[in-house]
């Protein structure tokens, strides 16, 4: 993973020392912040890869870009209204983009079409050049029209381009939504796994401006000029003072120096072993390795050479993540590294060079975290085992006791602690959906809410460290399949009255068919006509394990 960060990180740098980035543009980041974020690639939720992948990218974008960061469905479930621009498009916003997906829930809706608007009018499209990304791993749930949008943002838009990224999604449900990018002269990038989004993010988020116009003929050569030294910049760089020069690890940042003594334009980037020549003037120059760092300012003058030492002051932590004493390092662990002056985060087996002094590393696997100071000296490399102490529980449902698997993705399992707290409420811990869902839980007591349409279990389990469990919730219930031609709507209810005459709603559907997994037991399915007093009602036994097909005239 950290392998894979740093060769991103590493094309986006080389991308911004010469013609690319977005500087002359502003560009909102639209994040799917739906609960289908939730859902695995490669045993990692969604919404982690996508966290991880917006700050790699961010991390090396040119300050003076422009970006601001929008998401929806990240604060209220079932609700079409819940986008909010959180980060307004500035210079340097990078780190308050990684912080607020860091801190977001992932729990609503998908009014994808709706967002991109309200993005487009956030840059001010009709007035000024604008550009918005979107990255979704869902379809269209509140009724916008994303191929419409696309064309009246065109149309109205100085110079407006929406950007898709279709996370996890199928080639035909990328089709849907392509044409939201196809319409507005903008890219559709189908990206599949975490190394696909990524690369997508680099080419939407760090694209490529116009190609320069050709040059001109070249001028007569001119007359040769007297020799000189072959190279005039020749630095160094040691981890501690005293310490062996490195030479591969490290990599060099070279910038103009601005009036105020700031950073100005980025000359160039180099790894490894540097020599080179650079024109008279001021300078920046910061020698790094991973996040250990040294700038120095320099004056170069004509007809100089110059081989300045860096010492980035910097030790290396190696940590090793297991889920329980004794168990193979973990890949789906996160390390946290916070050292002196900043933070970074890595994926299973992690390394880090980071600045001296006291650090904290914090371990998370899945629901469990463990955090362990380290002190660490000049040029030291500590390597330590950290064990969180977690179990493994692997979720499915069942229509009926040792019947047939619930195999749908609209499957729900929430994870919440068995004590109740004061008010009857209990914690929630994880989420997921979809059959085989995979838990890593702290010892304790548990409680699996599971959730199939209108069939709601809750199964108790218990966890203890190095448990590896396959916990089986049986949801005694079938599937009801309901047909009532020209219906407005259909409606379930009890079939049992209450002592005033009513029958409980179960569930309500527009249109005219419905199928719903509906737990054993007696019920009365209500066909709505359009107009009042056409009403039509049948009564229906569901059993467990079984389809039961009803058709209401």
């Amino acid at each position: 993973m950290a392998g894979l960060a740093r060769s991103v990180a590493a094309a986006i740098l080389l991308l911004s020392m010469t013609t690319f980035g977005f500087a002359a543009n502003k560009v909102i980041i639209v994040l799917d912040a739906s609960g289908s974020m939730w859902a695995q690639i490669d045993g990692k939720p969604k919404l982690e890869i996508a966290r991880e992948s917006l700050r790699t990218v961010l991390q090396s974008v040119p300050a003076d870009d422009e970006i601001g960061f929008m998401a929806y469905g990240h604060r209220t479930k079932g609700s079409c209204d819940d986008i909010e621009l959180i980060v307004p498009p500035q210079a340097g916003s990078a780190s308050a983009i990684s912080a607020a997906a860091d801190s977001m829930k992932f729990l609503g809706k998908t009014p994808l079409t709706a967002a991109v608007k309200q993005a487009a009018e956030a840059l001010r499209y009709t007035e000024d050049k604008a550009t918005v990304v979107l990255i979704t791993d869902g379809l269209e749930t509140c009724g916008g029209d994303p191929c419409a949008l696309g064309r009246e943002l065109r149309e109205t838009g100085v110079d407006f381009t929406a950007d898709v990224v279709g996370f996890g999604l199928t080639a035909d449900e990328g089709k849907q939504i392509a044409c939201l990018a196809d319409n507005t002269g903008g890219k559709y990038i189908q990206a599949s796994d975490e190394k696909a989004l990524q690369e997508a993010l680099v080419e939407t988020v760090a694209a490529p401006a116009p190609a320069p116009e050709p040059a001109p003929a070249p001028a007569p050569t001119p007359a040769p000029e007297p020799a000189k030294p072959e190279f005039n910049f020749m630095p160094s760089v040691v981890m501690a003072e005293g310490g062996d020069p490195m030479t591969d690890s490290n990599a060099w940042e070279i910038y103009k120096a601005a009036a105020d003594g700031t950073r100005g334009d980025q000359v160039m980037t180099e790894y490894g072993e540097l020599k080179t020549n650079l024109e008279p003037g001021d300078y920046i120059v910061v020698g790094r390795d991973d996040e250990a760092r040294s700038e120095q300012k320099l004056k170069v003058e004509a007809g100089q050479t110059y081989k300045p030492l860096f010492t980035l002051n910097g030790g290396t932590l190696v940590i090793h993540p297991h889920a329980s004493q004794g168990s193979e390092i973990s890949g789906e662990a996160r390390v946290d590294f916070a050292y002196p002056g900043g933070t970074t985060t890595h994926y299973g087996d992690a390394k880090a060079t980071v600045p001296v002094g006291e650090q904290k590393v914090t371990v998370q696997i899945g629901a469990g975290t463990v955090t362990e100071t380290v002190q660490l000296a000049a040029g030291q490399t500590v390597e330590k085992d950290v064990v969180v102490g977690v179990g493994h529980a692997a979720l499915n449902a069942y229509y009926t006791a040792g019947g047939d698997k619930a195999d749908n993705s609209g499957i729900g399992f929430e994870i919440v602690k068995a004590k109740k707290k004061i008010d009857g409420s209990r914690e929630s811990v994880e989420h997921s959906y979809g059959a085989d869902s995979k838990f890593w839980l702290p010892p304790d007591d548990y409680v699996a809410l599971t959730t199939l349409d209108l069939a709601v279990v809750e199964q108790p389990f218990s966890i203890k460290a190095g448990d590896n469990q396959d916990v089986k919730v049986t949801l005694d219930a079938g599937v009801l399949a309901m047909s009532a031609p020209g219906a407005y709507s259909i409606e379930v209810f009890s079939s049992k009255k209450d002592i005033e005459g009513k029958r409980k709603s179960l569930g309500l559907t527009y249109g005219d068919s419905w199928q719903q997994t509906i737990p054993a037991g007696d019920y009365v399915v209500v066909r709505h006509a359009s107009d009042q007093g056409q009403d039509k009602e049948m009564p229906v036994t569901i059993k467990a394990g079984e389809r039961t097909e009803i058709t209401i005239q």
